[in-house]
């Protein structure tokens, strides 16, 4: 089965060869990474361009800076994998995970697997409202779809390659996870949750999201759970 990573990358020159490296050595051997740098202005697309040619990676460009959500939209016109899974690129989630996470998928007990940073495995302490917040939001979104996630907002969802180009994606930024985890709903999907490990990035670290960003999925999490039909 092989695996589509897509790594959505905004002014990440310190971590992203590390990334990429970490996802080729993650302990899956059929691997499909496509990177898409969406805009940078620190030097993450010389690393990308400088990086030698391998049948493993693709690499696109946004010409203008768009957001995370523009920037899976872009790489799934790209996924020619089984599975896909969306990999931020500044090292708070391990693709050390992906062989863990694919296991229901093998198994044809899942059509995506999410996985939970408050299951029960090791994490690096976030700040109270960073948790508080994601908490919120997945209550939020638990009672509008019907499902029962500890996680919503994680980064990373597992899903079948052909129910994920399937969807029309609107989301420029960071609504990208509560506009999928509500079409997946929709769907009917079955989706499995599996405990990860993770480490919180702080701002001063280049941490992104923020307080508006959370009031958008609030907006999201209604619009497409009770509003859309796709």
């Amino acid at each position: 089965m092989k695996l589509s990573v897509i790594i959505p990358a905004y002014n990440e020159v310190q971590t992203i060869a590390t990334v990429i490296d970490q996802v080729r050595n993650c302990g899956l051997s059929d691997l499909e990474i496509i990177v898409v740098n969406d805009c940078s202005n620190d030097g993450t697309r010389e690393i990308l361009e400088a990086m030698p040619p391998s049948p493993d990676l693709k690499i696109f460009h946004h010409e203008r800076n768009q957001g995370k959500g523009a920037a899976i939209r872009s790489a799934q016109k790209m996924v020619t994998g089984d599975v896909v899974i969306i990999q931020d690129a500044d090292l708070e989630y391990s693709p050390a995970e992906f062989p863990t996470m694919i296991k229901p998928l093998l198994a044809d007990k899942a059509d995506a697997v999410f996985g939970s940073r408050y299951s029960g495995r090791e994490i690096l302490v976030d700040t109270f409202w960073h948790y508080f917040g994601n908490k919120v939001l997945t209550l939020l979104s638990n009672i509008c779809s019907n499902l029962n996630l500890s996680d919503m907002e994680t980064c990373y969802k597992m899903i079948r390659a052909d129910l994920f180009t399937s969807f029309t994606l609107e989301c420029n930024r960071f609504g990208f996870e509560p506009e999928i985890t509500a079409k997946l709903a929709r769907r009917r999907a079955r989706i499995y949750e599996v405990p990860i490990a993770y480490e919180a990035r702080c701002y001063d670290e280049g941490k992104k999201i923020g307080w508006r960003d959370g009031v958008a999925a609030i907006w999201y999490i209604l619009k497409y759970n009770l509003f859309c039909r796709d």
